[in-house]
């Protein structure tokens, strides 16, 4: 008599938390400085605003965070698959910690112009180009292969918790305190991750060296992700989101004073929605068994994200927008938890590196920088929400495309 595989049933969504300690200190600090990240990001906008009283500078200012990711990024995924990426994570989050108290320093100081602000963007987003492909690829040594979807959701929910937390956090500080210490206390939240990072211990490594040049390395990663069907496909259904589908995140703004008619409060309610849903959607990922068919749950999120985009791009009700951000918030980090797990699980360790930096550079680097440029251009002819219906309309056309040419997506 053969006995039947039970199930998927779902598990405690923090049991990766006490199972792994070094993941969970890694977890720990990490979400302590993603606090700081928001607070220092939502404090930049609004000193380029302070400084210039220009919404470009503002765009431009952000958008410097992001080109240097978006030039580098594929370099810093060689990187880390030729250095410790332990050692790499620390030595980038202690630059980090540098930029942070520097940007402090100036503002607090009153010397701070809009071009260093400008410069010190540009520095942090050099430094990221490096460190997110290392800390990426860095997760499934801090835990087991079977843990590591459960380990990247619960990742996501970190970053989701902090989305929610961290602009609350700047708001309230710079009112009280002034904008310089939104920079002073992401400083100080570096120190959080690099104390936990310090404590990590990892079994001794032979850091393998190749004979080849970066270049040639480079090439190989790239050859891989073309020629391997099932990751050229996720990459691609990354690229289509993260530059039609996120960018409605970019507009919000004018959504919230435009259609929705609600200032500022409703700006910061549907933003505070999509961080919760973000979180719940976070969770419940992390609470699949490891046996869950999560190439269909892959599936099914994605065109959710899809249909929720566009019902919201009609609606003219602030409440009924709210609810709708939280199921977008769900339905949105799903979708990138599961694109980020299944590549992890399919790739060889040696080019985890390169791999997960090709991630990095389309969905850090090419989102936020061609996504918001062509949903503004679109919502300058046929308004925010026309602009948010119309790119949530090519990522469901593009989806249902992909999935049916690809059923094998189904079965990973």
């Amino acid at each position: 008599m053969h006995a039947t595989p039970s199930p998927a049933r779902p598990v405690n969504p923090f049991r990766v938390l006490a199972d792994h300690r070094n993941f969970r200190l890694f977890w720990l600090g990490q979400t302590g400085s993603l606090i700081g990240t928001w607070m220092q990001q939502m404090g930049q906008g609004w000193l380029a605003l302070q400084l210039t009283n220009s919404a470009f500078m503002v765009g431009l200012t952000a958008a410097c965070a992001a080109l240097p990711v978006l030039l580098l990024s594929l370099y810093g995924g060689v990187v880390a698959d030729r250095r410790d990426k332990l050692r790499l994570v620390v030595v980038a989050q202690s630059l980090l910690l540098v930029q942070a108290t520097a940007l402090w320093w100036f503002v607090w100081s009153g010397h701070i112009t809009i071009w260093l602000l400008i410069l010190l963007s540009l520095a942090n987003g050099a430094i990221s180009a490096f460190e997110v492909p290392a800390r990426q690829s860095l997760i499934i040594e801090l835990v087991s292969r079977e843990d590591l979807p459960n380990a990247i959701a619960l990742n996501s929910g970190g970053f989701n918790l902090a989305r929610v937390v961290g602009p609350s956090l700047a708001g309230l500080v710079i009112h009280s305190l002034g904008v310089a210490w939104c920079f002073g206390l992401n400083a100080v939240s570096y120190l959080a991750v690099l104390g936990g990072l310090f404590l990590v211990r990892l079994p001794a490594r032979v850091q393998s060296v190749s004979g080849e040049s970066p270049l040639s390395e480079l090439r190989e990663g790239l050859g891989y992700i073309s020629g391997t069907p099932e990751v050229s496909l996720l990459m691609r259904l990354v690229f289509v989101y993260a530059v039609f589908g996120i960018p409605f995140l970019a507009l919000m703004p004018v959504l919230a004073r435009d259609v929705l008619q609600s200032g500022a409060s409703g700006y910061g309610m549907l933003l505070a929605a999509v961080g919760t849903g973000g979180l719940l959607g976070a969770l419940a990922l992390a609470a699949l068994g490891q046996h869950a068919r999560r190439g269909r749950l892959l599936v099914w999120s994605a065109l959710t994200y899809s249909l929720l985009l566009i019902v919201f791009s009609f609606s003219r009700s602030l409440p009924f927008s709210i609810a709708l951000m939280v199921l977008v918030g769900v339905a949105m980090i799903t979708t990138n938890a599961l694109a980020n797990s299944l590549l992890q699980r399919v790739v060889p360790d040696r080019l985890r590196g390169r791999v997960m930096a090709a991630y990095v550079w389309v969905f850090v680097g090419w989102g936020p920088v061609l996504g918001p440029f062509l949903a503004g251009s679109a919502a300058a002819h046929i308004g925010a929400a026309g602009a948010v219906g119309v790119g949530a309309a090519i990522t469901l056309v593009y989806s249902l495309r992909a999935f049916v040419a690809h059923p094998e997506l189904n079965a990973l």
